[in-house]
C-alpha cells in the first residue's frame, strides 16, 4: 500500500523530513544536545556560584564560615548582593589577631610558672582545711602556716618575706 503523493507537494524532500511512523534522527540528536548543554551551562554556573567559597577555603575557619553563608543566603534568596559580599570577604585577607595573642598568652603563662592552655583555677573538689572551717564556721586551724618569727617577719603571722 505505497500512498502517493499529492500533486502539489514537492518530489524532492529534504533528508531531516521523516516517513510516518520512522524515529526522527534529528530531533533526537537535537534532544542530546540540549540536554548537554543545560548541564554544561548549569555546571558553569555552580562553578561560578562557589567561587567566593573556593577561594575563602585558603584562609581562616571563620572568615570561611561567613563566605559560605552568604553563598547560601545568595543561592536561596536570589539577592545577588550576598555573593557580591561574599566575594569581597573572600578576597580580603583579614588579618590574624588570635595567633599573636596565643603568643602573647603562651609567655605570660611560661612566666608565671603555669602549663601554657592548662586550667589554673582550681577544681571545686579540692577543699583545704581553711575552706572546710570556713564553710563550718569553725576557726581556721594554724596547722600549715608558719609563723612570721620564723620567717623573720617581725610578728606577721602567715606572710612570707620576698626580700
Amino acid at each position: 500500500m505505497s500512498e502517493l503523493l499529492h500533486p502539489s507537494a514537492p518530489h524532492d524532500l529534504p533528508s531531516f523530513i521523516t516517513a510516518p511512523g520512522d524515529t526522527d534522527v534529528l530531533m533526537v540528536v537535537v534532544g542530546v544536545i540540549l540536554l548537554g548543554a543545560v548541564l554544561a551551562v548549569g555546571n558553569i554556573y555552580l562553578r561560578l556560584h562557589t567561587l567566593p567559597e573556593r577561594m575563602a577555603h585558603k584562609s581562616q575557619k571563620l572568615q570561611f564560615e561567613i563566605v559560605a553563608v552568604l553563598g547560601l543566603l545568595a543561592l536561596f534568596t536570589h539577592i545577588h548582593l550576598f555573593w557580591v559580599a561574599g566575594l569581597l570577604l573572600a578576597m580580603i585577607d583579614l588579618p590574624d589577631f588570635s595567633t599573636p595573642l596565643r603568643s602573647i598568652a603562651g609567655s605570660v603563662a611560661t612566666i608565671a610558672g603555669t602549663q601554657p592552655g592548662a586550667e589554673t583555677s582550681r577544681p571545686p573538689h579540692d577543699i583545704t582545711a581553711d575552706d572546710a572551717a570556713d564553710t563550718a564556721g569553725m576557726a581556721k586551724p594554724d596547722l600549715a602556716k608558719p609563723s612570721g618569727k620564723d620567717k623573720g617577719d617581725a610578728g606577721v603571722t602567715g606572710v612570707q618575706g620576698h626580700a
